[in-house]
């Protein structure tokens, strides 16, 4: 048997013209996973609305953080990539959800390989089905129709996992001083996904305790999976209790998403009289769009207006070489080494 693995985060435009943007928000916003109405409301919605506006808005903000190399999350994704590549003996290939590379021109390279057997990483912490639920969907569709051989193990989430812990808790070591409060962001997502996720269809409340209450719906739940990692980083940082906190980005429409909301925890506590902040983003493994514009560049802004004083995002893990190295050992950990 040969295989291949493939690391896949969530994607981005080809460049920062509009028109690429648009093309690129399409496909992101028309997937059901990400907003999960029926199909033509969702084309009402998208099509008729959200692409007419937000396109060159957010273009503009690409503008901001695109480097010499292209995307940043792309650069981060590729570089990444090529450092497992250099630890294992079996083909590493990268794909993005959305945009390019894609993951049906990865999965072909890899095919074109001989390989018979495909580990999938979704390059997310924690699960969701609007990152790793609708990675998998895709890649199991393209198999069933183009590679029916191939068999497919996925990486389940990592924000349990020690090593990635160990990690991520030194990364912020790095940059986050011992007098500063601490700011773990994480992705927003609707409140009904976490009601959707539930495998129980009872346990997830959203009610404070639910997350707390041991349940299989945990396997599932985003919302408890960045607690748990956030209870497991302060530990290990032996943080006070009213030294951190967590909050969550880039909401989307009118519906409730996770609370509390990244912005509005930026001004209270900066209102509150904390003068020194640093924000970690442990939904992400590289730096993109979210972390770079949103939280380094809008987040320091609207901190700073209210009262802050020092503001530092800390970076994604991005090509760090004990990360590449773990994403290595999960691999070889695969291949049965």
């Amino acid at each position: 048997m040969s295989k291949g693995v493939l690391l896949v985060n969530l994607g981005s435009p080809d460049s920062t013209k509009v028109s690429d943007v648009r093309k690129y928000l399409d496909e992101f916003l028309m997937d059901s996973r990400v907003i999960d109405m029926p199909y033509l409301s969702r084309a009402l919605l998208v099509k008729g609305i959200i692409l007419r506006t937000r396109p060159k808005k957010s273009a503009a903000a690409y503008q901001k953080v695109w480097t010499p190399e292209g995307s940043p999350l792309i650069v981060h994704s590729r570089k990444l990539t090529e450092k497992v590549q250099a630890q294992v003996t079996i083909p590493v290939r990268m794909a993005m959800r959305y945009g390019n590379p894609s993951i049906a021109s990865a999965i072909a390279s890899l095919a074109q390989e001989g390989i018979t057997e495909l580990f999938l990483m979704p390059m997310y912490p924690q699960y969701a089905m609007s990152t790793t639920e609708t990675i998998e969907v895709l890649t199991q569709k393209i198999l069933r129709k183009k590679y029916p051989h191939i068999q497919l193990t996925s990486l389940p989430p990592f924000y349990d996992q020690p090593e990635y812990v160990r990690i991520l808790v030194s990364s912020i070591k790095e940059y986050h001083r011992e007098n500063e409060y601490l700011l773990f962001s994480y992705h927003g997502i609707p409140e009904r996904h976490i009601h959707k996720s539930d495998v129980t269809h009872s346990h997830c409340q959203i009610d404070g305790s639910c997350c707390n209450t041991p349940s299989p719906a945990h396997a599932y739940c985003y919302r408890h999976q960045c607690y748990a990692l956030t209870e497991a980083v302060a530990q290990e940082l032996k943080l006070d209790k009213d030294t951190y906190s967590v909050s969550f980005q880039s909401r989307l429409g009118r519906d409730p998403w996770l609370q509390p909301y990244t912005d509005a925890t930026l001004e209270a506590l900066a209102k509150k009289g904390i003068k020194q902040l640093s924000v970690v983003t442990p939904a992400f493994v590289a730096d993109c769009l979210e972390t770079l514009e949103e939280i380094a560049m809008e987040g320091k802004e609207t901190f700073l207006e209210h009262g802050g004083t020092d503001y530092h995002c800390i970076p994604c893990l991005n090509e760090r070489d004990d990360w590449s190295q773990v994403v290595a050992q999960w691999i070889q950990k695969w291949q049965g080494y």
